[in-house]
């Protein structure tokens, strides 16, 4: 497209224009797995809510992390399904930086919460006898509002100061979303002063958190493995196991893709890094937590039971009727 900011009306995604031959395919596969991420993470939240045992912060903030995979997966997922069955892939310029905004906000919330997580799990294990004080519901609920406002601010800086950039070269998003990087690379104008923000949020908003769960977990480690009792240890390990494994799935990919060079990197490989994030690891986080939590599994069992009894109940009651 040729002229001024005002005449780019769409962009058009590249993401997976080289697998026509596998797009039907793609979308059935893209398709359950988001039907497993809503359902998943939806009953990590009902269960935190509603059940009395899981009330403690921990799933306080496992719900917030529940309900943001929703959300963040909800932006990127039902547009890729729609390119997925439509000739052209493509996006309209607002709707690109709605996209964009939302992916932030939910992408950055994610990183801080993620931290304060971590964070929990220190006070809980190291300092246990004041756990209940430094994490009080005051505290937890102010924590959580301070990661989804660091996502706007972040959402807000990003989406601004990019689309305020002039367009008027190629069109094509060489990716299956609007992601940061990739729509930098379309701007006709300088982006050096983009690329020194991109870098300064990149320190702060994953390497600041990454260093702060590092620090958490070696405390944490170190305090477990003074633990005279073999069962207070195992307890230990089992409460942080999942979130060592989730900190592991979503910052190591976002490592790989916002610290190597925005020049590196077929096609192929962004792709499959930016799936890993944004489909994969919002798809294993409620099977982590539930499986290797015996709180949760409880309870899930309980809520699940008790569908299937008033189930039952209502069929009874209709069949006398």
């Amino acid at each position: 497209m040729e002229g001024n900011l005002s005449t780019v009306t769409e962009f058009i995604f590249l993401g997976f224009s080289d697998l026509q031959h596998l797009q039907l395919f793609l979308f059935i596969l893209v398709l359950l797995i988001y039907l497993i991420i809503l359902i998943g993470n939806s009953l990590i939240v009902a269960v935190t809510v509603t059940d009395l045992t899981l009330q403690s912060p921990m799933y306080f903030f496992l719900r917030n992390l529940s309900a943001l995979e929703i959300c963040y997966t909800s932006v990127i997922i039902p547009k890729t399904l729609s390119n997925l069955l439509s000739e052209r892939q493509t996006i309209s310029f607002l709707g690109c930086a709605t996209q964009m905004y939302f992916f932030l906000l939910f992408g950055t919330s994610e990183c801080c919460l993620l931290a304060l997580m971590s964070y929990d799990r220190y006070v809980a294990i190291c300092n246990p006898m004041r756990y209940s004080l430094i994490m009080s519901r005051k505290v937890t609920t102010r924590l959580a509002s301070v990661a989804w406002i660091a996502g706007n601010v972040v959402a807000f800086e990003q989406t601004v100061t990019i689309f305020m950039l002039s367009f008027h070269g190629s069109n094509k998003i060489e990716h299956f979303f609007c992601d940061v990087i990739p729509v930098l690379k379309l701007a006709s104008t300088d982006t050096s002063l983009n690329d020194v923000i991109n870098t300064v949020l990149t320190v702060v908003f994953i390497i600041f958190p990454f260093v702060l769960i590092i620090i958490s977990y070696v405390c944490i480690l170190s305090t477990i493995l003074k633990m005279r009792s073999a069962e207070g240890r195992h307890k230990a390990f089992s409460t942080c196991s999942s979130h060592i494994i989730t900190v592991t799935l979503f910052f190591g990919s976002c490592f790989i893709t916002y610290m190597r060079p925005s020049s590196s990197g077929s096609v192929d490989t962004n792709r499959a890094i930016s799936l890993l994030y944004t489909v994969i690891t919002p798809m294993f986080n409620p099977i982590i937590y539930s499986l290797r939590n015996k709180e949760v599994k409880e309870a899930l069992r309980k809520l699940l039971g008790s569908s299937r009894t008033s189930s039952f109940s209502q069929n009874k009651v209709l069949c006398l009727l």
